[in-house]
């Protein structure tokens, strides 16, 4: 995922996919420490689409706290 494509949505939705991710890497480290982890590259992979979900929420966060009234 691109954080480009993250740009333009909504931050609900991001919100979702963040909560989706985490819960993704939670059972990554599950299966990592009972030795069945089928695919390690995965754990990097979901690491780095969280944090760019939350670079975006930053961003999101901080141009609405910008915006004069």
């Amino acid at each position: 995922m691109k954080a480009a494509e993250l740009r333009t949505q909504k931050a609900q939705d991001l919100q979702q996919e963040l909560l989706s991710l985490r819960k993704e890497q939670f059972n990554l480290r599950m299966q990592r420490g009972a030795g069945q982890l089928a695919n390690p590259s995965r754990f990097k992979v979901v690491q780095k689409d969280i944090a760019r979900i939350k670079t975006v929420l930053q961003e999101k966060a901080g141009s609405k706290a910008q915006t004069p009234e």
